[in-house]
């Protein structure tokens, strides 16, 4: 990448959207981990990954329940999606070797999280879209840390996988330096010209939440950094990473102009009978903002055995 272009995709992007949050967050390398109080005593735990250029609220509503330790990944420079709380030091954060902006020093963060935070013995790790991604290098990176714990791989980036033909064609031609113009481009149009494409028809949670998309990053570098990693990641693994998956649930859409369907089925089901395949009615690439009731009830999350 030219000089130049590094300049001009590392002005910050001022954060524009966040919500109120009622719980702890802590920093954690270039990233966050967030953890929402709960009402009730925590019977389940799950924490939740976000996917390229959302946050972390993607979760906030599915995950109502007063008895969920909901725990919520802010990828490595990703803006902090919440009010009036100041960030502190992980006391057991340790230092990430992976280049930030990738899958993998997302994974190693999440590691992290899951290693340490949990109370309860039953606990789910649910990924969208990149998410999904972060999760299975996640489980190559420290496979033991998920003996007993419930995945859920959300209309996931996957190995061997693509993006969809339609977002393949509009990147082509997309050098690094035109990022910024491009993303200006897309945030001064109406989102109705190409909202319904990408985004399936809207209900105000997506409209909500999926209205703020280019302004999630702190950078324009991050965004060239996580789809260039995203490409290669997919080419470069192999679907041998699910066989360290003991429990797990992929969820299909019915409709993805994102990621390639087609090529999502055929990843997944080169993995163990372990996992189950999803096909849902969803139709967009967001199957959480089109409907929870596509989630797997959290009665499937397994108690972990005590040693």
């Amino acid at each position: 990448m030219k000089a130049s272009d590094v300049r001009k995709l590392i002005k910050p992007i001022d954060r524009a959207y966040s919500e109120m949050f009622s719980g702890r967050v802590y920093k954690v390398g270039r990233g966050a981990v967030s953890v929402r109080n709960h009402s009730s005593e925590a019977e389940q735990t799950v924490i939740g990954v976000h996917g390229f250029l959302e946050n972390h609220c993607y979760f906030t509503q599915a995950y109502d329940d007063p008895s969920t330790e909901l725990i919520l990944l802010t990828c490595s420079n990703y803006h902090i999606p919440v009010n009036g709380i100041t960030p502190e030091k992980a006391p057991w954060e340790v230092p990430i070797k992976h280049l930030e902006a990738t899958i993998e020093y997302d994974a190693a963060m999440l590691n992290q999280a899951l290693a340490n935070l949990p109370t309860t013995q039953r606990v789910r790790v649910h990924g969208h879209s990149r998410g999904g991604a972060v999760i299975l290098e996640g489980v190559r990176q420290w496979p033991d840390l998920y003996d007993n714990v419930e995945v859920v791989l959300e209309a996931p980036v996957l190995p061997q996988g693509r993006l969809h033909p339609l977002v393949t064609m509009l990147l082509e031609p997309v050098s690094h330096g035109m990022w910024p113009w491009l993303i200006r481009l897309i945030n001064s149009a109406p989102a109705s010209t190409y909202g319904q494409t990408f985004f399936g028809r809207m209900n105000p949670r997506k409209k909500q939440l999926l209205s703020h998309l280019f302004s999630a990053t702190q950078d324009h570098l991050t965004i060239v950094r996580n789809l260039e990693n995203l490409m290669a990641w997919m080419e470069r693994n192999n679907t041998d990473l699910y066989q360290n998956i003991r429990h797990g649930t992929f969820l299909i859409p019915q409709v993805d102009r994102i990621l390639d369907r087609g090529a999502m089925l055929d990843s997944a089901r080169q993995s163990p009978t372990t996992m189950r395949i999803i096909e849902t009615q969803a139709p967009s690439h967001f199957i959480t903002l089109d409907s929870k009731s596509w989630i797997p009830s959290l009665e499937s999350v397994p108690t972990a055995v005590q040693a």
